[in-house]
């Protein structure tokens, strides 16, 4: 085995493992799409069977790195890759792949999320619904609204830069909201982010309180699914509520495994 790393030269290769499980993978091939491999922010490392064939891939962009691999793979090698880098500060990934490397990782945890990872590439189950309020895609206008009903909504945590990423994912093309208004006074959304030519991230699912148990929410989903899987995207979320996870199920979304998000220390520990 060899671990070096991945320039575009290998880009057939590392599509191909990657585009296996485009939902799995949705940041791996966005970035990857958006920056390619000689970015100084952004860097992959592979590592690769004696015959050349790629099967592990470590994706690095800034301080967070998203690791994936089909079989086991040489989960030292990577830890020491990660170790190496002073800004490294998040990893995250399916379980499965995660758990291969933390054990060789000597930096203080200092917080270990865990949430379920659904995905939806069938349109089966949407057929049976009908939408019970007129469903509108956002502008770059209607932002700032959608980021004050993020702000009503108590679960959520908004940024102070979250209506600039969102006008710079909408311009990009890499996001996309759904909503409905009542009165002028948009009262429900459902938005996507990180979407690349195969899957896209469902994000932002909310309804005011006084506005919720009218299906508005479901509506939003329904709308923006619809379009989405038309266009040949899967689609993956995160959820840690059972209630919001059977709500996703019934309109075609499956559990696929467990998504950890591990923050670290950013300098390693000095022994003693």
């Amino acid at each position: 085995m060899m671990i070096r790393k991945i320039t575009a030269s290998d880009h057939d290769s590392c599509m191909a493992l990657v585009n296996q499980r485009p939902a799995e993978n949705l940041f791996i091939i966005g970035d990857i799409e958006a920056y390619g491999y000689e970015q100084d922010f952004q860097k992959l490392w592979g590592e690769f069977t004696e015959d050349g064939k790629l099967k592990a891939v470590l994706l690095k962009y800034y301080g967070n790195y998203i690791a994936y691999a089909d079989d086991s793979f040489d989960g030292k090698e990577f830890a020491e890759i990660m170790e190496k880098d002073e800004t490294f500060s998040v990893l995250s990934g399916l379980k499965e792949i995660t758990s291969q490397i933390i054990p060789h990782l000597k930096r203080e945890m200092k917080e270990n999320r865990s949430l379920y990872y659904a995905k939806c590439n069938d349109s089966s189950k949407l057929e049976g619904h009908s939408l019970v309020a007129e469903v509108k895609q956002a502008s770059i206008e209607d932002i700032p609204a959608i980021v004050d009903l993020h702000r009503k909504t108590p679960e959520f945590e908004v940024s102070d830069s979250q209506q600039e990423g969102m006008e710079r994912g909408m311009k990009k093309g890499v996001a996309r909201t759904f909503f409905i208004d009542q009165g002028g006074r948009i009262v429900s959304a459902a938005s996507t982010t990180a979407e690349n030519s195969l899957s896209a991230m469902v994000v932002g699912v909310c309804t005011l309180p006084e506005y919720k148990r009218k299906g508005y929410a479901s509506a939003c989903m329904i709308k923006l699914c619809r379009e989405l899987l038309n266009e040949g995207k899967a689609l993956c979320l995160f959820y840690d509520n059972p209630d919001a996870g059977n709500i996703y199920k019934r309109l075609g979304f499956e559990d696929i495994g467990m998504w950890m998000m591990h923050t670290f220390e950013k300098e390693a520990k000095v022994p003693g």
